[in-house]
Protein backbone atom coordinates (compact mmCIF):
# COMPACT_ATOMS: atom_id res chain seq x y z
CA UNK A 1 0.00 0.00 0.00
CA UNK A 2 1.35 3.25 -0.67
CA UNK A 3 2.21 5.82 1.76
CA UNK A 4 0.07 9.25 2.11
CA UNK A 5 3.25 11.04 0.69
CA UNK A 6 3.63 8.79 -1.95
CA UNK A 7 0.10 9.52 -2.76
CA UNK A 8 0.28 12.78 -2.74
CA UNK A 9 3.68 13.41 -4.44
CA UNK A 10 1.29 11.30 -7.16
CA UNK A 11 -1.93 13.75 -7.36
CA UNK A 12 0.83 16.65 -7.45
CA UNK A 13 1.85 15.04 -10.45
CA UNK A 14 -0.99 14.43 -11.70
CA UNK A 15 -2.63 17.87 -10.98
CA UNK A 16 0.37 19.76 -12.22
CA UNK A 17 0.78 18.03 -15.43
CA UNK A 18 -2.93 19.68 -15.99
CA UNK A 19 -1.67 23.42 -15.30
CA UNK A 20 1.77 22.60 -16.87
CA UNK A 21 0.33 22.64 -20.50
CA UNK A 22 -0.65 26.53 -20.00
CA UNK A 23 3.18 27.48 -19.31
CA UNK A 24 4.16 28.36 -22.87
CA UNK A 25 1.17 30.78 -22.75
CA UNK A 26 1.31 31.96 -18.76
CA UNK A 27 4.37 32.44 -16.59
CA UNK A 28 5.71 29.84 -14.51
CA UNK A 29 5.93 31.53 -10.52
CA UNK A 30 6.85 28.53 -8.54
CA UNK A 31 7.94 24.90 -10.07
CA UNK A 32 9.14 22.71 -6.90
CA UNK A 33 8.31 19.27 -6.07
CA UNK A 34 5.46 20.65 -3.64
CA UNK A 35 4.25 23.76 -5.69
CA UNK A 36 3.68 24.82 -9.23
CA UNK A 37 1.97 28.26 -9.59
CA UNK A 38 0.80 30.24 -12.99
CA UNK A 39 0.83 33.44 -13.33
CA UNK A 40 -0.56 35.64 -16.54
CA UNK A 41 1.62 38.22 -18.39
CA UNK A 42 -1.59 40.67 -17.73
CA UNK A 43 -0.65 43.25 -15.01
CA UNK A 44 -3.84 43.73 -12.78
CA UNK A 45 -5.03 46.62 -10.65
CA UNK A 46 -2.09 45.45 -8.28
CA UNK A 47 0.54 46.09 -10.67
CA UNK A 48 1.32 42.58 -10.56
CA UNK A 49 0.66 39.88 -12.91
CA UNK A 50 -3.04 38.02 -11.96
CA UNK A 51 -2.44 35.01 -10.78
CA UNK A 52 -3.94 31.92 -12.89
CA UNK A 53 -3.50 28.49 -10.92
CA UNK A 54 -1.45 26.60 -8.99
CA UNK A 55 -0.97 23.54 -7.29
CA UNK A 56 0.34 22.55 -3.40
CA UNK A 57 0.71 20.04 -1.60
CA UNK A 58 -0.19 20.36 1.84
CA UNK A 59 -0.43 17.95 4.90
CA UNK A 60 -3.71 16.66 4.72
CA UNK A 61 -4.41 16.92 0.88
CA UNK A 62 -3.15 18.24 -2.53
CA UNK A 63 -4.68 21.46 -3.53
CA UNK A 64 -5.27 22.81 -7.31
CA UNK A 65 -6.13 26.94 -7.44
CA UNK A 66 -7.88 28.04 -10.54
CA UNK A 67 -8.15 31.48 -10.47
CA UNK A 68 -10.49 31.94 -13.51
CA UNK A 69 -13.30 29.92 -11.69
CA UNK A 70 -14.21 32.97 -9.96
CA UNK A 71 -15.91 34.61 -12.72
CA UNK A 72 -16.67 31.84 -15.34
CA UNK A 73 -19.41 30.18 -15.62
CA UNK A 74 -18.26 26.46 -15.51
CA UNK A 75 -19.22 25.75 -12.16
CA UNK A 76 -22.72 25.57 -13.76
CA UNK A 77 -21.94 22.76 -15.02
CA UNK A 78 -19.52 21.03 -12.86
CA UNK A 79 -20.58 17.53 -11.31
CA UNK A 80 -21.70 17.00 -7.73
CA UNK A 81 -18.65 15.07 -7.14
CA UNK A 82 -16.23 17.41 -8.42
CA UNK A 83 -17.90 20.03 -6.15
CA UNK A 84 -17.51 18.40 -3.38
CA UNK A 85 -13.66 18.60 -3.87
CA UNK A 86 -14.19 22.49 -3.53
CA UNK A 87 -13.01 24.80 -0.73
CA UNK A 88 -13.48 28.06 -1.07
CA UNK A 89 -14.56 29.69 -4.24
CA UNK A 90 -11.38 28.98 -6.52
CA UNK A 91 -9.64 25.72 -4.47
CA UNK A 92 -10.16 21.44 -5.19
CA UNK A 93 -9.13 19.59 -2.43
CA UNK A 94 -7.37 16.11 -3.68
CA UNK A 95 -6.32 13.08 -1.41
CA UNK A 96 -6.18 10.26 -4.08
CA UNK A 97 -6.01 10.40 -8.06
CA UNK A 98 -8.99 10.23 -8.88
CA UNK A 99 -8.67 9.49 -12.94
CA UNK A 100 -12.81 10.90 -13.61
CA UNK A 101 -12.49 14.07 -11.73
CA UNK A 102 -9.06 14.52 -13.16
CA UNK A 103 -10.33 14.58 -16.86
CA UNK A 104 -13.24 16.63 -15.52
CA UNK A 105 -11.07 19.17 -13.73
CA UNK A 106 -8.61 19.24 -16.97
CA UNK A 107 -12.14 20.05 -18.69
CA UNK A 108 -12.65 23.03 -16.31
CA UNK A 109 -9.10 24.41 -16.63
CA UNK A 110 -9.65 24.43 -20.62
CA UNK A 111 -12.64 26.20 -19.77
CA UNK A 112 -11.72 28.70 -17.92
CA UNK A 113 -8.55 29.65 -19.80
CA UNK A 114 -11.07 30.06 -22.84
CA UNK A 115 -12.71 32.06 -20.58
CA UNK A 116 -9.93 34.51 -20.23
CA UNK A 117 -8.89 34.31 -23.55
CA UNK A 118 -11.93 36.03 -24.61
CA UNK A 119 -11.53 38.75 -22.30
CA UNK A 120 -7.85 38.86 -23.18
CA UNK A 121 -6.31 38.21 -19.63
CA UNK A 122 -4.14 35.23 -21.32
CA UNK A 123 -3.18 35.09 -24.67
Amino acid sequence: MPTRSAEFAAVFRRLRGILARYAPKLSVVHDTSSQYNLDTRTIGPNRRPIAFGGVKAGKGYVSYYLMPIYSAEVKVGMSPALKQHMQGKACFNFKQVDDGLFAELERVTRQCYAAWKKIEWVD
